[in-house]
């Protein structure tokens, strides 16, 4: 057989069949091959401007072949021969097949002069060895050799896609569904792979062909009708043409991979960068605005009013409750986008970030450090600020109201001083002038309190720091300055009289009079005016009363005032009458005094004014002070009905809890009623919580009214639904006892008829001695000892009372039976025990001789048994489990197959092994 397939050092094509051999079996490969590789050669000889008609022919003279491999590799070959002749032909195709073998292909029975004589074979044969060497031979893929390398790098391709299943390079092809899976898996927008149907192979195959070579550059190197018309089509031709493939799409596929790379890496960079730029402008942002806050959180001058004082608090409650939570926030997300930033920078490998100077995260810990150092204390400063100018607004106006009062007094009274009218008077005048110094100087001492009064509130004025203190001491200063000059004044027209006195005889004694009772009067109305006009601050209901009956006994002197303002009216009038009844020559006013009637009738006025003022806001706070005490007696009203119901309620429970009325069901179904009822009490428990908050709001502390408190009513009625709660329980579990124990209801109704009626102080418990007489009355006769009243019932008053009830049993049966019902060995029974020993005695329960007595019966009163009697009386499942158990009886009476109910009776209730 004649072979001219290539072998290489790599065995490109170890499964295939021998060249010659498959022409043999399928005479239409030949045809595909001869399309299919003229196809290749014009694919790469159209680079140099030619190409080739028919392969076995074109090839012969070797120039083409030569230009092919020049082409395909290139490099240079030898200069061609251009002679016409057979020599010059075969020395061209031996150049060529030269070259083939120095690329380390070893060509086999393929010689130049088969190539120059046209033989089909040997041309296909070369070009096939041509193709695997520069075609195929360099495709690898996970280190496979170049067919299974192309085969696998089509299956990874195509294995997305439905109906293509890629296993060798023959009929896996034929459906045509292969080609349009490779070119849509690199180029989807050529072809429509969702409209391809696998039945039909001839419009995929055109679809693909045609696709490839007008978009992808490679020529049709098959024919759709060879294809299908093949049972199996060529593999090397397919093999040719899926590696133009390979071949148009590597490229593609390197250069989308390399600006995959670039991509990548820019967009880390641009990402970073965009990071570094964000870092540094919210550090910038947040340091700037650390910047600008210190300064405001240090200044600690104060405002001179309260109000602009209320805002500065109100500004720095907005600073902590909006401004600074987002800042917090800031700094924690700037913290954190450092810490990201540079974990991708060492990621990346790139090198680490430094933000700029002054924005590093230390910088930007040390500045908010410095931000809540200069916070602190600054909203206790500015409280304190805030309480100081209330103290100072306060004394301030009580400060003008006594300066206003006064300066109102000492008008006129430094140019009244000055006055020399006794150098003209007369004796009488100038009696007259001294008389009315005499009642200046009184008055002027009657102010001395008032004069203190005012420098002693502008001293604590300046020691508050108040903002006006300049004006404030000024005006006291002038004040004071003013008085030194009064008293100056005072003093030296007093001498001025005395001298003159001697000169004068004659005064007016009811001007003196007058003067002396007009001052104090005068005096009193002023000081009545301040009072009216004082401020107060109360906080109970009794610091008002006080006020107003202190307001009251003031009104009550109001008609004695009058009065006397009456008798200085009645004198200033009968001067008068003197005046014109005597035509006494008067140089003028009343010398002694310069109050006028006017004006103590003015003041007089004032004052009736100022009354009911004072009433009214004396009415308004008491008003105040009754809502709140209504509040408290609200209050303590419905608690002082709800804290004795729910210790009526406790102690109810109590007694319902012994009481003996009807069935247990029955004292179960009365105690759930007694809970709804009680539950039912709950709004009265939410309504007194409301009348406790309304309290709270009203900052009422303290209620005489009530000794109860909310929590002690919380606490009271949380303990009412506990017990109702645990009540219920009891009778539950009395219920399971009864039923569990077979208890009948007389009998628990008797057992709870005697606790009850011993149970004298209704405590649900019962002492030793009442204890020993409950026993007594259910029918243990239990010896009274007058020498053995211990209170408690001992061991031998028990013992005692066991043989009065039947028992008569050792020293060993009476100690197991304490241990029952005293496991704590203390020497005392209680109640609980003592029910649950008579529930267990009383109780209709089976015992071992009992079910003895019932066995001797159904043995006709032998002493053992037989199997027959077993089975003839007891049902068969019964029957069969007392024979499997019982043990064979061996008395001196047995008979064959005699058993033993005895031991079998003991072993039932425990007292011997079964």
């Amino acid at each position: 057989m004649d072979h001219y397939d290539s072998q290489q050092t790599n065995d490109y094509m170890q499964p295939e069949e021998d060249w010659d051999r498959d022409l043999l079996l399928d005479p239409a490969w030949e045809k595909q091959q001869r399309k299919t590789f003229t196809a290749w050669c014009n694919s790469h000889l159209r680079k140099a401007g030619t190409q080739i008609e028919n392969i076995e022919e074109d090839f012969r003279d070797g120039l083409k072949l030569m230009l092919l491999l020049e082409v395909i590799s290139g490099e240079r070959l030898a200069k061609p021969e251009r002679g016409k002749m057979r020599v010059h032909k075969i020395s061209n195709v031996n150049k060529a097949l030269d070259f083939i073998a120095s690329k380390g292909v070893k060509l086999v029975s393929i010689g130049a002069e088969e190539i120059v004589d046209g033989n089909v074979k040997m041309t296909l044969g070369m070009i096939w060895t041509i193709i695997l060497r520069f075609a195929i031979q360099d495709i690898s893929v996970e280190e496979t050799s170049a067919k299974e390398g192309l085969l696998l790098w089509c299956q990874r391709k195509t294995a997305p896609y439905k109906n293509v299943n890629i296993q060798n390079f023959h009929i896996s092809w034929k459906d045509g569904l292969g080609f349009c899976a490779l070119i849509h898996r690199h180029r989807p927008e050529l072809i429509d792979y969702g409209k391809l149907r696998k039945d039909d192979p001839l419009t995929n195959l055109n679809t693909a062909f045609d696709v490839a070579e007008k978009y992808l550059d490679i020529p049709k190197m098959l024919d759709a009708e060879d294809i299908v018309g093949t049972a199996r089509p060529d593999e090397k031709a397919i093999m040719t043409y899926v590696s133009s493939f390979y071949h148009a799409f590597s490229g593609a596929q390197k250069a989308e991979t390399a600006a995959n790379r670039i991509c990548k890496v820019l967009a880390v960079n641009q990402e970073n960068e965009q990071l570094m730029e964000d870092y540094e402008k919210l550090a910038s942002d947040l340091l700037e605005w650390i910047r600008r806050t210190i300064p405001w959180l240090e200044n600690r001058v104060p405002e001179n009013t309260m109000h602009a004082m209320q805002q500065k608090l109100e500004d720095f409650r907005d600073y902590r409750r909006l401004h600074k939570p987002p800042k917090v926030q800031e700094k924690c997300q700037l913290e954190i986008n450092f810490n990201t930033l540079q974990t991708k920078l060492r990621l990346s490998n790139r090198p680490a970030f430094m933000p700029s100077e002054g924005r590093m995260v230390s910088d930007i810990n040390n500045a908010w450090g410095c931000l809540e150092q200069v916070e602190k204390g600054y909203e206790e400063w500015l409280l304190n600020e805030i309480r100081r100018l209330e103290r100072l607004d306060h004394l301030a106006e009580k400060f003008r109201q006594k300066a206003s009062i006064h300066e109102a007094w000492t008008d006129g009274k430094e140019a009244m001083l000055r006055q020399k009218d006794y150098e003209t008077a007369t004796l009488s005048e100038i009696k007259a002038l001294l008389k009315k110094h005499e009642a200046f100087e009184s008055d002027l001492a009657a102010h001395q309190d008032r004069v203190e009064q005012i420098a002693a509130i502008a001293q604590e004025l300046n020691e508050l720091d108040y903002y006006d203190s300049p004006s404030v001491n000024a005006r006291c200063q002038k004040i004071c300055d003013q008085w030194d000059n009064l008293g100056a004044l005072t003093q030296k027209r007093r001498e001025a009289l005395e001298r003159t006195e001697k000169l004068l005889e004659t005064i007016d004694q009811l001007y003196l009079e007058y003067a002396k009772r007009a001052a104090p009067f005068n005096n009193w109305m002023e000081g009545a005016m301040e009072d009216l006009q004082d401020t107060f601050i109360v906080h109970t209901i009794e610091e008002i009363q006080g006020l107003t009956t202190a307001h009251e006994q003031f009104k009550a002197t109001l008609p004695d005032a009058d009065k006397e303002r009456l008798a200085i009216l009645g004198i200033h009038n009968e001067v008068s009458k003197i005046v014109q009844t005597y035509h006494v020559n008067m140089a003028g006013t009343n010398p002694y005094t310069t109050i006028t009637p006017q004006e103590i009738n003015g003041k007089w006025d004032h004052v009736r004014q100022l009354v009911p003022r004072r009433d009214q806001a004396l009415t308004e706070e008491h008003a105040r002070q009754q809502h709140n005490e209504r509040l408290r007696k609200q209050f303590g009203a419905q608690a002082n009905v709800i804290g004795p119901w729910i210790q009526t309620k406790m102690e109810e429970i109590g007694r319902i809890s012994i009481e003996m009325h009807g069935t247990l069901e029955d004292q179960l179904s009365h105690l759930r009623q007694y809970e709804k009822s009680i539950v039912n009490y709950k709004p009265k428990i939410d309504q007194l919580e409301g009348d406790h908050q309304l309290i709270q709001e009203a900052l009422i502390f303290d209620n005489k009214h009530t000794n109860y408190t909310m929590e002690h009513i919380r606490v009271g009625w949380e303990q009412l639904l506990t017990t109702i709660a645990r009540t219920i329980n009891e009778v539950e579990n009395q219920i399971l006892t009864r039923d569990a124990k077979g208890i009948s209801q007389e009998q628990m109704n008797e057992f709870r008829a005697s606790f009850n009626h011993f149970d004298r102080d209704h405590s649900g418990t019962l002492g030793p001695e009442e204890f020993k007489a409950c026993l007594i009355s259910l029918g243990y006769d239990i010896g009274n000892d007058p020498q053995k009243k211990t209170g408690m019932m001992d061991t031998d008053d028990f013992r005692a009372c066991l043989i009065s009830m039947g028992y008569n049993m050792g020293e060993a049966e009476f100690a197991r039976i304490m241990s029952i019902v005293d496991p704590n060995r203390l020497g005392v029974v209680t109640f609980q025990a003592f029910i649950d020993f008579m529930s267990r005695e009383t109780a209709d329960t089976d015992t071992a001789d009992q079910v003895m007595a019932s066995f001797k019966i159904l043995a006709g009163d032998k002493n053992y048994i037989t199997v027959d009697e077993l089975r003839r009386e007891l049902p068969p499942d019964q029957a069969e489990y007392c024979i499997a158990r019982m043990a064979p009886y061996t008395g001196p009476d047995s008979v064959p197959g005699a058993l033993d109910y005895m031991s079998f009776s003991t072993a039932l209730y425990g007292e011997s092994d079964l």
